[in-house]
């Protein structure tokens, strides 16, 4: 089954002999081997580029285990790019399986070591080279690729499979499309598991056996994996809604008994934050142009994952609708905040008072900017109104978008916002963004 990644794949084209190191990144089996080796591989050959031109290795292979020494890595490929009249793609997966070794050729007690980063900077400096590479979220962290690579690496963050992608792969009937997606999620593999025992399973160990032991290899924590495993539980027992550490860390006082400080819960957010399993969304006061640091929302980055750790128990569809929407705000490059309207008003006893409103999300690209809310429905007046209460406060010009999973046509209400239905929006149907 070939599944077209077009939007990550575009980047890749877009990046094509930028004289940057590519670093692909992104949580494991989410199909960034699939994108440069088959997909990215295909468009440069149909672009009429030669197979001898474009150097793959799997550095996962037990074939390429010489490889994992970079100074061998090093002599290999450039052995392969001595024809200067040539210009040549290096695709380099799983670089992480590069070793770090002592440099053979300073004193030992100096310390000096050489690793693939050492190997990727001198590739970039042959004018006839372009490289790409791939990386384990265990090893290549969002933080660690701008500060090791600076300003000669650009990175491109791989997402699992967006609705649209997921929608056009999909085997069976498309009317069951979203049900599996917002049940299943988009990890490439679901595509190929039949039954929900075996999706549940594959989802459940691909968290425990390998995403919950990077996080704790990488950071060497020693705590019990079972509070890890709660603190994601409360996590995704409270995806869309409002939290912050100090709150989890009360949680974890009076319904387990169990006692954290809230700084060791924000650095074990923080890790899954590195590991690209969790994200979070900052509060943005709109009218008072200022970030509030408290709360925060958290999302997953794919919510069969989250439906997963909770042993598909909670199906909050307005809760993983508005989880999905977010992740599909990122993946079209949007920066995503929650909004905060502020406003005065008067109460019932004549008491003047000043309330805030939530804005789901406040979505910013270059000099475009949007006001989205998720609603379930807005079958009836009443509702309706609610969920544009915050937006009609807001008094400047930028397009306010209410998505929703009431089967509706798309329309414009007398105040400009703007309604659709979840999956039109997702399979961009009607541009709006």
């Amino acid at each position: 089954m070939k599944i077209e990644r077009k939007r990550h794949l575009q980047r890749l084209v877009n990046s094509r002999k930028n004289g940057q190191i590519k670093i692909i990144t992104g949580i494991r089996r989410c199909g960034k081997s699939y994108l440069l080796n088959v997909l990215y591989r295909e468009y440069l050959l149909q672009e009429g580029i030669k197979p001898e031109q474009i150097i793959a290795i799997e550095l996962d292979n037990d074939i390429a285990i010489r490889l994992r020494n970079p100074l061998e890595l090093s002599a290999h490929l450039r052995q392969a790019v001595q024809d200067t009249n040539t210009e040549y793609y290096i695709m380099l997966d799983e670089i992480q399986m590069v070793e770090t070794i002592d440099n053979p050729y300073l004193p030992k007690e100096t310390g000096a070591k050489i690793s693939f980063v050492d190997v990727l900077l001198g590739l970039k400096s042959i004018p006839n080279v372009d490289v790409y590479v791939t990386g384990s979220n265990s090893k290549m962290l969002s933080s660690e690729v701008a500060t090791t690579f600076r300003d000669r690496g650009e990175e491109i963050h791989i997402t699992p499979l967006t609705y649209e992608e997921f929608y056009e792969a999909y085997p069976n009937e498309k009317r069951y499309a979203w049900r599996e997606f917002m049940t299943y999620g988009g990890m490439p593999f679901v595509l190929h598991k039949n039954s929900h025992e075996e999706k549940a399973k594959y989802l459940q160990d691909l968290f425990r056996l390998t995403y919950l032991k990077d996080v704790i290899d990488r950071n060497n924590l020693r705590t019990k994996t079972e509070v890890l495993d709660e603190l994601l539980n409360v996590v995704s027992s409270s995806v869309g809604s409002l939290t912050n550490p100090t709150r989890i860390a009360n949680t974890f006082q009076s319904v387990k008994g169990v006692n954290i400080k809230n700084e060791t819960i924000s650095s074990y957010l923080d890790f899954f934050i590195d590991a690209y399993i969790l994200r979070k969304s900052h509060r943005y006061n709109i009218k008072g142009r200022s970030y509030i640091d408290t709360p925060l929302k958290y999302y997953f980055a794919d919510n069969g994952l989250r439906n997963a750790l909770l042993n598909f128990r909670q199906q909050e569809e307005n809760h993983i609708m508005e989880n999905i929407l977010y992740n599909e705000l990122i993946s079209r490059g949007f920066s995503v905040d929650v909004g905060v309207v502020e406003y005065n008003h008067t109460n019932a006893e004549g008491k003047k008072l000043r309330s805030q409103l939530e804005v789901d999300f406040v979505v910013n690209k270059t000099n475009m900017r949007y006001y989205i809310q998720s609603a379930l429905t807005i079958a009836d007046e009443e509702k309706r109104q609610q969920e544009i209460n915050s937006l009609t406060r807001i008094d400047d010009s930028y397009t306010k978008i209410v998505v929703v999973r009431d089967d509706i046509l798309p329309w414009t209400d007398n105040n400009g916002v703007q309604y659709i239905n979840i999956e039109d929006f997702l399979l961009d149907r009607v541009n709006l963004l």
